[in-house]
C-alpha cells in the first residue's frame, strides 16, 4: 500500500482533540516521547550543605524548569509543542481583552521564525509594560473587575514568553503615546517611549522561541489556524486573522459542531448560550461519545466537572422529555457535544489547564443543560423522534452485544485466565505518574515482539503480539468484535470492552515493521479503533512506532536512520561505513531496541481534524473501491 495518502498518514495534524474548519484527515504527526524535560546529563552528585542552595530568578526558574509552565517541548509536530503554547499565551491575553469588551480584531503573523499578535485592545498601561512581561506574579488579572473570566496564566504566560524566547519585543499603544520594551532570554535589552497619534490603543507582541530551549523545531501553519478557529468559535464575534485567512464565527460552538460533524448530524444542532455557559449536542451514527469542552476558551482535553455535568444533563434532559428512563450509554452512544463555560475562580488539575475540577458548578450545568435540552426537543419533534430511534436502535444493539459478549467471554476462559498475547506491566493508566506513562505496544508476531519484550520497561510498558493481519473491520458491527477472537482480547487488554472510560494504558501504539505488510496492518488496526473506538483517537491515545531503517557505522561511530536521506548524510559523513537496512522489527537486537522504545522513542500521533470525513476515508482505502483505490496508489506509489 502507498505510504502517502490524500486524507491519511500525513505529517500534519492535531495532538489532541480541538474544534477545527478544516477538512477531514486522519493524520500522523512526528513527536518524540519524554519531552518537556530539558536536555542534557544529570549532575555528578555533591555535598548538601549551605553552597548547595542556590536561589534562582522567576525568568531563570522557567528556563531550568520549562516543563513546569509550558507543560512539555516538542519539535513542533504536536498541537500541544511548547512553541505553539507560547503563541497560545500571547493570544490568550489578547482574547481577555475581548472578553473584557475592547478590541474585536487581533493580527497574527509569522514570518523568519517570529510570531507576531497585535491586539487592538486598552493596551498595558505604559508605566508597567516592563514589569508585566517580565515579574511573575504582575499583572491586572488579579483584580477581578479587570479580568473577570481570564483565559491567559494568571501573571506568568507572557513571562514564560519572554524567557523562553531568544528575541521578545513588547509595544504598547494607550492614548496617542507608546511604550517598547526588547527582550532577549527574560534580559531586557533596551526601552523606548513617544508619541504614536496614528496608533490605536492595544498591544504588539513579538517572539522568537529559544532554540537553546526547543533545539531544532519546524512551525506547522495549521497548528497555528487550529487554534485560531477555537479562538473564533469560543468567541463570536470576533475577527482573528492570519496569513491571508479570516476566522470569524457568529454562533459560537454551533458553529463549531456543524463544522466537525457536517452531513453526519442525524439532526439540527441543538444549541443554547445563556450567561456564563454555551453548549451544542448532535447525534451521529458513529460509535462512542466525543466531546469538545472549554474553560474561559482553554480547551479542557481531559474534561472535568463541567464536561461530566454536561452528560449528566444530557441524560436527564432526555429521560425527562420521553418520561423513561433510559441507560446513559444507550442516549449517548453517537453523540456529539461541545460545552463551554466561564467561571471566575477555575481550579484545574495542572498547571496546563487540561482537566477542570470545580465541582460547585455541577447542579448548575446538570440543570441548565436539562431545561434546554427539553426546550428543544419539544420545538424540534423530528430531532426528537430521530433521537428516540437512535436511542431504541443502541438498546437493541446494547442486547445484542451483552449475549454474544457473554459468549466470547466463556470462549477466552476455556482458552487461559490471562490473555495469551499479551505482556502486561505493572502500572497502569490512573495508577499516578507511573501509569501517565503506560504504553502498550501492537505488534505483528513473535518474532517482531521478542525483542520488545527483552528491551521493554516491565513497570510502563506492555506488548500485545497479533497472530498476523486482522481482520478488516470497516462497515462492520460492533458484534463482529466478540466473534473475532484475537480483536475481543485486544479489547480486553485496552479495558475498552464497553468505553474507553476503563482504558488501562495511556498510550496504544501499533509497531509493525516498515514494509507493505506493515503498512496494512497499521491501517487495519486504524480502520478498527476509527470504527468502532473514535473517541480513543479522538483523545489522542494512539500512536504509530518509528523505527530506524538503516544502521550506519564505523568503528568509532553509530548512527540509526529513519530515511534514506538520513542514511546517505550518514554515509557521506562516515569513514568507510558498513550499512545494515532493517527488513522488520525482529531484526533488530533487544540491546538496540532499547534506545527505540525508551525516552527518545519517536512516536507519530494518529490524529483527526474533523469527525465528518472519516467515513469517507475508511470507505476509500478499505472499502470496495478496488478501482479507484488502485489508481491512487499506482500514482503516490513510493
Amino acid at each position: 500500500m502507498a505510504k502517502k495518502t490524500p486524507q491519511s498518514a500525513t505529517k500534519s495534524s492535531s495532538g489532541k482533540r480541538n474544534g477545527t474548519n478544516g477538512n477531514t484527515n486522519t493524520n500522523t504527526s512526528k513527536t518524540a516521547a519524554g519531552n518537556g524535560k530539558r536536555r542534557g546529563s544529570a549532575p555528578a552528585a555533591g555535598r548538601y550543605d549551605e553552597s548547595a542552595v542556590k536561589t534562582l530568578s522567576s525568568l531563570e526558574h522557567i528556563r531550568l524548569r520549562t516543563g513546569m509552565y509550558i507543560g512539555r517541548l516538542g519539535d513542533g509536530s504536536d498541537l500541544d509543542d511548547g512553541v505553539y503554547i507560547l503563541l497560545k499565551e500571547v493570544i490568550d491575553n489578547s482574547v481577555d481583552e475581548y472578553i473584557m469588551g475592547h478590541g474585536k480584531r487581533i493580527l497574527v503573523r509569522y514570518k523568519d521564525g517570529v510570531f507576531a499578535v497585535r491586539d487592538y485592545g486598552r493596551g498595558i498601561p505604559l508605566g508597567k509594560v516592563v514589569e508585566c512581561v517580565s515579574t511573575i506574579n504582575t499583572g491586572a488579572k488579579y483584580n477581578d473587575e479587570v479580568f473577570q473570566f481570564s483565559v491567559g496564566l494568571n501573571g506568568v504566560g507572557t513571562k514564560a514568553v519572554n524567557a523562553l524566547s531568544d528575541h521578545f519585543r513588547v509595544v504598547a499603544f494607550r492614548d496617542g503615546k507608546y511604550k517598547e520594551a526588547v527582550f532577549s532570554r527574560g534580559e531586557m535589552l533596551s526601552e523606548r517611549s513617544g508619541a504614536a497619534s496614528k496608533e490605536k490603543n492595544g498591544t504588539y507582541i513579538e517572539f522568537k522561541p529559544d532554540s537553546e530551549i526547543f533545539g531544532e523545531y519546524e512551525i506547522n501553519l495549521e497548528f497555528v489556524e487550529q487554534r485560531l478557529w477555537n479562538y473564533a468559535y469560543l468567541n463570536s464575534g470576533l475577527t482573528l486573522e492570519f496569513g491571508g485567512k479570516t476566522f470569524y464565527s457568529s454562533a459560537g460552538l454551533k458553529d463549531l459542531l456543524e463544522a466537525e460533524v457536517g452531513d453526519e448530524a442525524m439532526y439540527e444542532v441543538a444549541y443554547r448560550r445563556e450567561g456564563h455557559l454555551e453548549f451544542a449536542i448532535t447525534h451521529t451514527d458513529n460509535y462512542g461519545e466525543s466531546y469538545f469542552s472549554f474553560v474561559n476558551g482553554q480547551y479542557t482535553s481531559d474534561g472535568g466537572t463541567h464536561q461530566s455535568a454536561f452528560r449528566e444533563g444530557i441524560l436527564k434532559g432526555v429521560n425527562e422529555f420521553y418520561r423513561k428512563s433510559f441507560s446513559g450509554s444507550d442516549v449517548r452512544d453517537g453523540i456529539v457535544g461541545a460545552i463551554a463555560v466561564k467561571l471566575l475562580n477555575p481550579v484545574f488539575e495542572s498547571q496546563t489547564k487540561n482537566k477542570l475540577g470545580n465541582t460547585e458548578i455541577r447542579s448548575w450545568v446538570v440543570n441548565a443543560v436539562k431545561s434546554a435540552l427539553v426546550d428543544f426537543l419539544h420545538k424540534n419533534p423530528k430531532a426528537s423522534e430521530k433521537i428516540a430511534d437512535k436511542i431504541q436502535r443502541n438498546e437493541r444493539l446494547r442486547k445484542e452485544l451483552a449475549a454474544v459478549r457473554n459468549q466470547a467471554r466463556d470462549a477466552a476462559k476455556k482458552v487461559a485466565l490471562k490473555i495469551p498475547n499479551l505482556k502486561d506491566c505493572k502500572y497502569h493508566l490512573g495508577d499516578g505518574d507511573k501509569g501517565d506513562d503506560s504504553t502498550i505496544f501492537i505488534t505483528e508476531g513473535q518474532s517482531a515482539s521478542g525483542s520488545m519484550v527483552s528491551s521493554r520497561d516491565v513497570y510502563t510498558q506492555a506488548i500485545f503480539s497479533l497472530r498476523g493481519k486482522p481482520q478488516n473491520m470497516y462497515a462492520k458491527r460492533r458484534v463482529e468484535i466478540y466473534k473475532n477472537e484475537e480483536l475481543y482480547n485486544l479489547t480486553v487488554a485496552l479495558g475498552i470492552e464497553n468505553d474507553i472510560a476503563n482504558l488501562r494504558y495511556a498510550r496504544v501504539v501499533i509497531a509493525t515493521d516498515a514494509d507493505h505488510d506493515g503498512f496494512h496492518i497499521r491501517n487495519l488496526l486504524l480502520t478498527f479503533f476509527l470504527n468502532f473506538y473514535e473517541d480513543l483517537v479522538l483523545a489522542n491515545h494512539v500512536f504509530i512506532l518509528e523505527t530506524p531503517l538503516f544502521r550506519v557505522r564505523n568503528k568509532k561511530e553509530t548512527r540509526y536512520c529513519y530515511s534514506v536521506t538520513e542514511k546517505d548524510t550518514a554515509v557521506a559523513e562516515l569513514a568507510s561505513p558498513e550499512v545494515t537496512r532493517f527488513k522488520g522489527l525482529g531484526e533488530i537486537s533487544p540491546s538496540e531496541f532499547g534506545r527505540f522504545i525508551g525516552p527518545d522513542m519517536r512516536l507519530m500521533p494518529v490524529t483527526i481534524r474533523s469527525i465528518k470525513g472519516v467515513h469517507d476515508t475508511l470507505s476509500f482505502f478499505m472499502g470496495k473501491n478496488t478501482p479507484q483505490r488502485r489508481g491512487y496508489i499506482m500514482e503516490n506509489l513510493v
